[in-house]
């Protein structure tokens, strides 16, 4: 993210206010593509009025953590030279279409199209402009990147070198972090989650583990993740990843190796160290049986 926001910048603040975008924050673009929570407009939504602090996280990186709101301008915090998305998923390229029409350059990595190509991108889509109506709505479409990252790559803006990692498909068909340098801030996308479960879907969660591996925390100052606040303490963050991560293949692994159904697994085991997590009630038990599903086909090839 670059301050001082250039010509570009005030006209992409113009086009969202005219285009009511849907909007909250994706923390894991440089660009404050966001998005709100879900609700089913059947009148004129009610205004919302949410205070979005920015945060210097170090001296050439802005953070803003809000809850879900209406994006109207980007507060002249960033010049929207470019957007650099982590990964595909809805929650992170929704909105991308007003900085592809003001020519703003997009980034993404490889695998991107694997999301784009498939029917649920649409069908997705064409849910979400109903129950997300009016921020998700005709206007909003599903947008290819200008520029694909296959390997580590570094950029120069500004006088600030971008170290983008090329991660493969781990939390989705594709996944990119950041480190931005000389200030030494990881921005992570949906690699790691702070201080919440993640949320794994159909995700390859062995190559997640072995992106999460091979992330160098060494001198890193500070973390941005895809999903919670920024975290000091970056060792920290990855390690709670980890350990959701590997606990849950553990005991998912040993109950596919013995045959035993997954409900009678799932029941059966020890979930106390997560449970007191945000998001726990609402995405475990989903997310245990996906990683499940999976390590049947890993295991026996089906």
């Amino acid at each position: 993210m670059l301050p001082s926001p250039n010509t570009k910048a005030r006209r992409i603040t113009r086009a969202l206010s005219m285009s009511n975008p849907f909007a909250t924050l994706c923390q894991s673009m440089f660009l404050f593509l966001l998005l709100p929570t879900a609700a089913l407009a059947t009148s004129e939504p009610a205004p919302i009025d949410i205070e979005m602090l920015l945060k210097q996280v170090s001296e050439h990186v802005y953070y803003a953590q809000v809850m879900a709101g209406i994006a109207t301008d980007n507060k002249g915090f960033i010049s929207n030279a470019a957007a650099i998305v982590t990964h595909y998923h809805a929650d992170h390229i929704y909105g991308l279409q007003v900085f592809e029409d003001l020519d703003a350059e997009i980034i993404a990595p490889g695998g991107f199209q694997d999301y784009l190509d498939s029917p649920a991108a649409d069908e997705r889509l064409e849910e979400r402009r109903f129950s997300l109506s009016p921020w998700v709505n005709e206007d909003t479409r599903l947008v290819r990147p200008d520029r694909v990252i296959v390997e580590q790559t570094e950029m120069s803006l500004g006088g600030v070198t971008l170290d983008i990692r090329y991660l493969r498909p781990a939390h989705s068909d594709g996944d990119l972090a950041v480190l931005v340098r000389p200030d030494q801030v990881l921005i992570s996308g949906d690699i790691i989650f702070e201080g919440r479960i993640p949320f794994t879907g159909s995700a390859n969660t062995g190559r997640w583990l072995e992106a999460l591996e091979s992330l160098d925390q060494v001198g890193v100052e500070a973390l941005i993740p895809g999903h919670g606040p920024a975290e000091r303490e970056p060792a920290e963050a990855v390690h709670s990843t980890l350990e959701y991560l590997r606990y849950t293949r553990g005991v998912m692994a040993e109950a596919v190796d013995e045959m035993t159904p997954f409900a009678e697994a799932y029941e059966a085991a020890d979930w106390w160290r997560f449970e007191r997590l945000p998001a726990f009630a609402a995405t475990h038990r989903r997310n245990a049986y996906g990683i499940y599903l999976s390590l049947e086909q890993e295991i026996f090839g089906e």
